[in-house]
């Protein structure tokens, strides 16, 4: 959040992610803002995340203000920027957008030079700077109906927790006006109404003003401010004058989609790298994560391990990213599908999936999505691209689980995906071959080149000479569709009689090592990954050789 004056009017101003899996942070902040601009770049055109967005924005009934950046490109012509015209009305059109709606103004600029004119310009003649824009906000954005003279009432859209002040909560001010020292409530939406949650007072009023936080002694209606003081309300809930005893309408946040299991890193090797280990700590660390991140739930499931649900493995990969760093070690479970039951039908997640590649690696591409049981909807060219094909299917979430690693390597890195959750549909049935077996270790101590040597020919390695590994740990992907138990830590045996020929000079090929967002669409059912500040390993959830076997005979769920 940020605010600028100009021309003797404050604009509040809220930047919002594009990616899917962050819809969450989307349909907060578009309740706190009467209008939108939309950014789309002059050379590429609207991208599929750009219709993520733009119908979040029209179902609130905002008329956003269409801004085509980067003109100053050479390959940017002026048909090209009418041609991205007509493209994003034709998208306005498609998300049902209303006549006012779909009379927008363009505006044409460079952000890297920092203008913004009204009409296709190259350079503007004049004055090289953002005046256009901003005018044009003021003219087309309507100010805010709101009264001063109600009680006040603002609901709660951003939290964050200060050392020194606690609980900060940011959100938009509805109606009235509040000041340092005035006394206030929380209050939320439940089934039976309205209810209380604590009384308090206004310890600190701050107003983001630039880049900095300013403190301020009062706001009034249609600001957007930050408040101290409650220690109780989260985001959702409605911050009132002590008289109010309503609570204002929230935000219908997408259901989760996918879920993991976070338990304590339970491996021999736990405990060498991180600071942060037991269940107690990761459980406290989670939930305080689900507080600030409505997209994020978390459940307990057993006394040292919780389910965490969420938009999609991104959005909790960045999650146990931040953890890692952090100092905490954690086992975590391969991401799982929220299936929904409805008169006895088995439903699933369905995710819209845009695709564009090279024409030569299309048929790579609807190979790998028919394994995962994708369905092509609409396929062609793509439109001021030789060369390129665009493809739009429809596909089962936990299909493209791990996809976007195997999709970049089979386009060489020239294709581009994204996918946003279309709606729940009866289950498509198992999905086909998507992955072979493993080699997992069944030896506990430094990796030697000697060993790997002999396992070349099985696959493809995971790990380097000196590394350690243990039972159970695996160290690279079979070439068939079977696991094998392999010895990794064997050493040359010594003898003392000369021999006349040299050791021979081991040449192994480069280990493929696994990040962890790679490591969390390659893990199956029966796997996990063990995540450590320094290390991110794969291990079987058994590592008892005798254990695996005898649970890899009992029926799966």
């Amino acid at each position: 959040v940020t605010s600028i004056s100009w021309k003797d009017k404050e604009l509040n101003m809220v930047d919002t992610p594009g990616h899917a899996d962050f819809g969450g942070e989307v349909e907060r902040v578009v309740g706190m803002v009467e209008g939108a601009v939309l950014v789309v770049d002059a050379g590429e055109g609207p991208l599929a995340q750009t219709k993520f967005v733009l119908a979040k924005a029209l179902k609130y009934g905002l008329r956003p203000i269409l801004l085509l950046n980067k003109v100053d490109k050479p390959a940017v012509t002026e048909e090209r920027c009418n041609e991205v015209e007509s493209l994003v009305f034709d998208l306005f059109a498609n998300l049902g957008a209303s006549e006012e709606q779909l009379d927008f103004p363009v505006l044409y600029a460079s952000a890297k030079e920092g203008w913004a004119s009204s009409t296709y310009t190259k350079s503007p003649p004049d004055v090289k700077d953002m005046s256009q824009l901003l005018n044009a906000i003021i003219g087309h954005v309507p100010p805010p109906s709101a009264s001063l003279d109600a009680p006040f009432q603002m609901l709660v859209s951003m939290m964050e927790k200060d050392p020194y002040l606690g609980r900060v909560l940011t959100g938009r001010v509805t109606c009235g006006v509040v000041r340092v020292g005035d006394k206030v409530q929380g209050l939320k939406n439940t089934d039976n109404g309205t209810v209380k949650i604590e009384e308090g007072k206004v310890v600190k009023l701050m107003k983001k003003k630039g880049m900095r936080a300013d403190p301020v002694d009062s706001a009034g209606a249609g600001d957007i401010v930050s408040m101290a003081g409650l220690s109780s309300p989260t985001i959702g809930h409605t911050v009132a004058n002590a008289e109010v005893t309503t609570a204002l309408p929230t935000v219908v946040l997408d259901p989760p989609t996918i879920s993991m299991t976070f338990g304590v890193n339970d491996s021999p090797l736990a405990g060498s790298d991180g600071i942060h280990l037991t269940g107690g700590k990761i459980g406290d660390r989670l939930l305080a994560e689900s507080e600030t991140n409505l997209a994020i739930n978390v459940l307990p499931s057993t006394t040292e391990s919780f389910e965490v649900q969420g938009r999609g493995e991104l959005q909790l990969g960045i999650l146990i990213e931040n953890m890692r760093r952090e100092g905490f070690e954690l086992s975590v479970s391969p991401p799982k599908v929220m299936y929904k039951v409805e008169k006895g039908t088995k439903l699933e997640p369905i995710e819209e999936v845009t695709i564009e590649v090279d024409d030569e690696h299309v048929g790579l591409v609807m190979e790998a999505l028919s394994h995962r049981r994708g369905e092509v909807t609409d396929m062609g060219p793509v439109p001021g691209s030789m060369g390129r094909t665009r493809m739009c299917l429809t596909c089962p979430s936990r299909g493209l689980v791990g996809y976007r690693s195997v999709f970049s390597s089979d386009t060489r890195g020239s294709g581009f995906m994204h996918r946003a959750f279309l709606t729940y549909e009866k289950y498509r049935g198992p999905l086909g071959n998507v992955r072979k077996g493993v080699l997992v270790s069944m030896g506990r101590g430094l990796i030697t080149a000697h060993a790997l040597m002999g396992l070349e020919a099985r696959g493809v390695l995971f790990v380097a000479p000196a590394m350690e590994t243990y039972d159970g740990m695996i160290i690279g992907e079979h070439s068939r569709d079977t696991d094998l138990d392999v010895n990794p830590v064997k050493s040359k045996e010594l003898n003392n009689i000369r021999c006349a020929s040299k050791d021979e000079n081991v040449k192994l090929t480069p280990p493929r090592l696994m990040s962890l967002e790679e490591a969390i669409g390659y893990v199956a059912s029966d796997e996990l990954i063990e995540v450590t500040p320094k290390a991110i390993r794969l291990r079987k959830r058994y590592l008892e050789v005798n254990k695996r076997k005898s649970m890899s005979k009992r029926p799966k769920d």
